[in-house]
């Protein structure tokens, strides 16, 4: 793990961070401005008769703040001891590759990504931070590189009424090609006759499913006068792939704290886990990783251990009021499985036995093989230089990489960080990357030997096959690109806008170009591997620091300690209003649930057989469910410009997760069903998001009523499709699994809430009203219904229960997917729509549910913190009766967090 850069702590006199404080209230964006005003201040008092202050080491100390901009570098002394919750949302997509003579049919690489930050104090000294992130992705990517003559994208057929049509491309491993006697490809016309030469290259292309990675981390650390470590850990899980780490950071400032010395040291443990391709790996040769690979059922799963530890060394100095400058040198060793599971090295087998000028090469697949070890070094650089006459700050950056498999890379960087007018801040970026090749790396190899050899045997008159001799092949090899040699050049900009000097939000966007042509000194990979992306965020920072020194958007002057019981439970929306004109409110909810165990028909258990027969309409089933997990993540903005009236705003971030089994007594596979793996389904991205207006209609000191009125717009995914496997198309996911409704709905909800002495209680109804009749993919969801009540006790002054009984109604699925074309068994048919399992069925959706929930709300009543509330609820199913055939619950989970101010 690298070493965060951070300044040296600059300790300013107590005079001088009244003045910051204050200056930095009407000016939230510029540090810099208060600097700048804080040095005349201390010039022109310099006569007048004061406690002695260096003039010159405090305002080089006091001006070091001029350097720092949001986002990016910041000093210790200030923004590093800043207490603040951020939330981001991010998305990279990359452009279709080129196939040449083929149709690129594929969906590229789509990455959507969440992020969390809480960083906090927990006394003077001791911080506390806590990061996660979530991405999912999905898309088509390189699984190998081949010559373009072997067509490693096979463009598949399918038999119309009015003819034989290009449907699509398809990945080919194994074949063959013709080459000339200096092992150079030969391309042919469509008659078979030879054309010449022909050294263009290609990738192969293949479709992932989507997936979904989480990642914890956290960091706590204490801080001397001029010193300060940091200890810190975390995980990151995947279906296939599992990481711990763990790290120490420490910083030592001298110099009159101009100058800090950074030291760190991580270690990191992998565990690899691949599921090998299904539908690639009968293709693809892994008899090299055969003490790695485990069998279970009719799947190979690939095992392997990894081990890194790093270390590194920084060195920050400030050179004057307006400049600094940082340079680092890292070291990382790395040993154990670090390979990639999915890529595979094309390998024409030449048999050195053939005599014509026309040679034939069998074309086969390798798992690629790397080193188990690697030690790589990293030198950086950087200077920051203040621009007084603009008000501005350039970075640069130069980063040099080299490691012991002959890669040595460059990295060039320039920001440009441009504050406009008082609330603004712009920042353009430009960022050239140039490496040279590893040394095991090719687009494709050559091995001068057969790979399955017949060798007649006189002796018996009998005839034996000869495999090849992995001896000959090179010990490692790989052809992903991202080992190639290649320049990229990037630029972006990114955009703060600050609403109070607690509030701020920022998006960003960068547009990249990867291409072997813009390699340092030519030599590149040739323009097949070019490929362009961009991505895009937007980001929401709330400054707990700026909220707790009072004064214009702070919360310590108004904060209610009596909050949490206030609050409604976690799992009701809408469940309290802000009573004061101006007000906002900024909270993060997480709801999970968890379906598994029995097949309910309506409130009882189904067999096996009767789902065989009846669960799936005039159809016999084949699947069904064994679980079924969701998560929700949830942003809630909440203003206030009346005392009686709120606007609330809430995008979401969903992923979801379900396993699959064959029922017992199931049918064989229709042409269309589809064929269960073993390894289930994943989605996730956005969600649809919220817009919703509160209003007050009674409000005494005993009783609360108020109307919540609300839409929600279609912005999550609802066309989201399985991927082609077994050499034929799948249609859609299943309804549950995409990503929203995608139709506008109606929200209201009548909320009554009620409080004497440490009792509260309350009631809601709310419902969702689908406005559309069908969504872009041919189906609506089922309308809903809800009512709750619930009552909760006080504790202690910051703690209190809640219970509630809720029940639910919702109707089937409306309509069903459209019909959606594709190739089965080598035929275009009308629909490939899956249709071999209960949750492929609209009927099968809805029902009648009542829960109970029990849970706790805590408020924070005093110091750095005040104001912060957090609400847990379980929701525990008691009585379910489901339409049709559908999964049993377990039970969900809601967690919030909130901070009005």
């Amino acid at each position: 793990m690298a070493v965060a850069k951070r300044l040296p702590a600059v300790v300013l006199p107590a005079e001088a961070v009244v003045v910051v404080t204050k200056l930095k209230r009407h000016h939230p964006l510029s540090v810099r401005s208060a600097c700048r005003y804080l040095v005349r201040h201390l010039s022109t008092r310099a006569s007048k008769p004061k406690p002695a202050v260096s003039s010159s080491s405090s305002l080089q100390a006091l001006t070091v703040a001029a350097l720092a901009l949001p986002g990016l570098v910041l000093p210790a002394a200030y923004a590093a001891e800043e207490d603040e919750v951020n939330f981001q949302y991010g998305h990279y997509q990359e452009g279709k590759r080129n196939l040449y003579n083929v149709p690129n049919d594929k969906n590229p690489i789509e990455v959507d990504s969440l992020f969390g930050r809480a960083k906090v104090s927990l006394s003077d000294r001791i911080k506390f931070a806590f990061n996660y992130t979530q991405d999912t992705w999905s898309g088509a990517t390189p699984i190998t590189t081949a010559p373009l003559v072997f067509g490693g994208n096979r463009a598949y057929k399918a038999d119309t009424p009015s003819g034989t049509i290009i449907a699509g491309a398809s990945p080919y491993l194994n074949g063959q090609i013709l080459l000339n006697k200096n092992f150079i490809p030969l391309g042919k016309d469509a008659n078979g006759n030879v054309t010449g030469e022909n050294t263009q290259l290609v990738h192969t292309l293949s479709t992932a499913s989507p997936e979904t990675r989480k990642q914890g981390d956290f960091k706590l650390g204490y801080e001397w006068d001029e010193a300060a470590l940091d200890i810190g850990g975390g995980i990151s899980v995947e279906n296939d792939y599992e990481s711990r780490f763990g790290n120490i950071n420490g910083r030592w400032d001298f110099n009159q704290k101009l100058t800090s010395l950074n030291l760190g040291l991580s270690y990191t443990n992998s565990s690899t886990s691949a599921t090998l391709d299904h539908d690639a790996q009968p293709y693809i040769n892994t008899t090299a990783f055969s003490d790695q690979i485990e069998l279970s059922g009719l799947l190979k799963i690939l095992h392997g251990k990894r081990e890194d530890w790093a270390t590194s060394l920084g060195l920050t100095q400030i050179l004057n009021k307006d400049a600094l400058v940082e340079a680092s040198i890292g070291y990382t060793r790395s040993t154990g499985y670090m390979a990639n599971p999915y890529k595979a090295m094309t390998i024409v087998f030449v048999d050195p036995d053939q005599h014509t000028e026309t040679l034939v090469g069998n074309v086969q697949a390798f798992l690629e093989q790397r080193p188990d070890q690697r030690n790589q070094l990293n030198i950086g650089s950087r200077y920051i230089q203040h621009i007084g006459m603009l008000d501005a700050a350039l970075h640069l950056d130069y980063r040099f990489f080299h490691d012991d498999w002959g890669i040595n890379a460059h990295t060039f960087e320039a920001d440009w960080v441009q504050p406009v007018g008082t609330t603004w801040t712009v920042t353009p970026r430009v960022r050239y990357y140039s490496q040279d090749a590893a040394d095991f790396y090719s687009p494709y190899l050559i091995s001068n030997q057969a790979f399955l050899k017949p060798i007649f045997d006189l002796a018996t008159d009998t005839f034996s096959l000869v495999n090849f001799d992995p001896k000959k092949l090179p010990a490692n090899f790989s052809s992903d690109q991202r080992l190639s040699a290649f320049g990229a050049l990037s630029g972006g900009v990114t955009v703060n806008k600050q609403f109070s000097k607690a509030v701020s939000l920022e998006a960003g966007f960068e547009y990249y170009t990867h291409a072997g042509s813009l390699k340092i000194g030519g030599g590149g990979e040739g323009s097949y591997s070019d490929f362009n992306y961009y991505q895009a965020n937007a980001a929401l920072k709330v400054s707990l620091s700026a909220l707790d020194s009072g004064g214009h958007g702070g919360h310590s002057g108004h904060v209610d300690h009596s909050h949490h019981s206030s609050h409604g439970p976690a799992g009701v929306m809408f469940d309290h209003m802000l009573s004061k004109t101006n007000d906002m409110m900024v909270g993060y909810r997480f709801m999970y649930s968890h379906e598994s165990g029995d097949i309910l028909h309506g409130s009882n258990a189904a067999s096996d057989k009767d789902i065989v027969n009846n669960g799936c309409g005039s159809v016999r089933c084949r699947l069904t469910p064994t679980f079924m997990n969701m998560s929700m993540h949830m942003l809630d903005i909440m203003y206030a410009p009346t005392d009686w009236l709120n606007l609330m705003l809430m995008p979401q971030f969903v992923d979801m997760e379900m396993n699959l089994r064959t029922l017992d007594g199931a049918p064989p596979v229709e042409p269309g069903g589809h064929i269960h793996t073993g390894t289930g389904h994943a989605t996730g991205g956005v969600g649809d998001t919220g817009m919703y207006a509160l209003v007050k209609l009674f409000d005494m000191p005993m009783h609360h009523v108020h109307l919540s009125l609300g839409v929600s717009a279609p912005t999550g995914d609802v066309s989201i499709k399985l991927r082609r496997t077994h050499k034929q198309d799948e249609g859609f996911i299943h309804y549950g699994m995409q990503l929203g409704s995608g139709t506008w709905d109606f929200k209201p909800s009548l909320t009554y809430t009620g409080k004497l002495d440490d009792w509260s209680w309350g009631a809601q109804l709310s419902g969702t009203k689908r406005l559309e009749d069908k969504n872009e993919s041919g189906y609506a969801l089922g309308d809903i219904f809800q009512s709750t009540a619930w009552g909760g006790y006080s504790l202690t002054r910051w703690l209190s229960a809640s219970i509630r009984g809720v029940y639910t109604v919702q109707g089937a699925v409306n309509g069903q997917f459209n019909p959606t074309p594709g190739v089965v068994n080598g035929k275009l048919v009308d629909n490939v729509n899956s249709k071999s399992g209960t949750m492929d069925f609209p009927p099968n959706h809805g029902g009648r549910y009542w829960d109970i929930g029990f849970g706790l709300n805590a408020v924070v009543t005093g110091g750095a913190l005040a104001g912060n509330s957090f609400g847990f609820e379980w929701l525990q199913p008691v009585s379910t009766d489901v339409n049709g055939y559908q999964l049993d619950r377990v039970g969900a989970l809601s967690a919030t967090w909130s901070l009005a101010f």
